[in-house]
């Protein structure tokens, strides 16, 4: 009989839910951010984590590249997005991102990630461009994850085409995989309020359906600690969860922390350590169908990333390098960190470290599960890709 330390007894019909893997109403979902039992819910998700993914934290080598900032959405929460006139706008060219991706490529990277501002003057055969010349300059190996779903309805936009094509041409480009960026706060109240202009949760969730059915993976994001509301987060975890039962292709999802400085929303707090801690537990117990809850250390700090180990989470992210969007709102992490760094931040909080490319596929693992020689000997890629299992990457593509 599993047994749970809690020091609120509203918890105990969710714990017994929890450890009869049973899955969680919105009701309980709204019980669990009411209660200040922190530990309690840590715990809980702990459980839950360990039933997925076993004492696994994934982290992984790749390269961030965000190629404009020039946007015409103007969004309250983002210190990222210019005019073209503005100081500060920027962006670079086919040949740039070309050279970018081939250089995240040769220091080892796995995935490529492209994610920008919705440029007005960019055509639609510049994107799926983009695409073919990033494939064109990685090996097969390399996983090119890119263009949120607000990017993917601006480009369908440019090329008057369904967003289903798009998805099918940028495919057969060289895409392999969706970020979760756009999702935002599914809520019409907080989505008209912040980003009237963004893609609508609707056709966000569909866009995510369709790359699933046409086989590409993706992820998911929620952005909370600004305007929204407890039950309205609980409304997007329950959203995203309906979705993964019908189309299944989610592999991670990555609750962002809003980082308000530079924006229209400034005088906004941050979001405290505690909120992080129990957004991350809590996203693990509503999502029982996604696969990896990540915490993205850009957007926390690498201590409470390091902690939320303990709280439901399985995944780092990656070394990331010259992430601009999140520093451009007052982040003051690094902008990016070694494989050691993760594999030590790791390895700390007593879990084993694997690392993985996009799709959950093992790159290598720590030496507690192989008994080899010290974690970080040879070069990256010296060990090759293993066969990918259920419990390693949840839905197959």
């Amino acid at each position: 009989m599993t047994t749970f330390h809690l020091t609120d007894s509203a918890l105990s019909p969710i714990a017994d839910k929890v450890a009869a893997g049973t899955r969680l109403s919105r009701e309980d979902g709204i019980a669990l951010y009411a209660s200040n039992d922190l530990l309690g819910i840590g715990q809980l998700a702990d459980f839950a984590r360990q039933r997925i993914n076993g004492d696994r934290v994934y982290f992984m080598v790749n390269r961030h590249i965000n190629p404009t900032n020039i946007c015409r959405n103007r969004c309250k929460f983002c210190a990222f997005a210019r005019n073209a006139d503005e100081p500060g706008a920027y962006e670079m060219t086919l040949d740039e991102i070309a050279k970018a991706a081939a250089e995240g490529a040769a220091d080892g990277a796995y995935e490529i990630h492209i994610v920008s501002g919705l440029h007005p003057d960019w055509s639609y055969e510049f994107y799926v461009d983009m695409i073919a010349r990033t494939r064109a300059v990685v090996p097969d190996h390399v996983i090119i994850q890119a263009f949120t779903a607000v990017e993917i309805e601006h480009i369908a936009r440019m090329g008057d085409k369904t967003t289903r094509e798009v998805l099918a041409e940028l495919k057969a480009a060289g895409l392999d995989a969706l970020p979760g960026g756009g999702a935002e706060i599914f809520g019409d109240r907080t989505r008209m309020a912040a980003w009237e202009k963004k893609t609508k949760s609707d056709v966000w969730l569909r866009i995510h359906g369709e790359a699933h059915e046409l086989g590409i993976a993706t992820n998911a994001t929620m952005l909370y600690g600004h305007i929204e509301t407890h039950e309205e987060r609980v409304d997007h975890l329950i959203r995203l969860r309906e979705q993964q039962d019908v189309s299944g292709g989610f592999l991670a999802f990555i609750p962002l922390a809003f980082h308000p400085a530079n924006t229209e929303l400034a005088d906004l707090p941050a979001t405290s350590g505690f909120d992080d801690l129990k957004t991350l537990a809590i996203s693990r117990l509503m999502l029982d169908n996604i696969p990896h809850i990540k915490s993205f250390w850009i957007m926390l700090g690498l201590k409470v990333a390091q902690i939320s180990t303990a709280f439901g989470v399985d995944d780092l992210d990656g070394t990331v390098v010259e992430e601009r969007i999140t520093h451009m709102a007052g982040a003051t992490t690094p902008e990016a960190l070694s494989k050691d760094d993760l594999v030590n931040m790791i390895e700390e909080t007593g879990h084993v470290a694997v690392e993985r490319d996009t799709l959950y596929r093992i790159v290598k693992l720590s030496a507690e599960e192989t008994g080899t020689p010290a974690w970080n000997a040879g070069p990256i890629g010296a060990a090759p890709l293993v066969g990918v299992s259920d419990a390693d990457s949840g839905k197959q593509r």
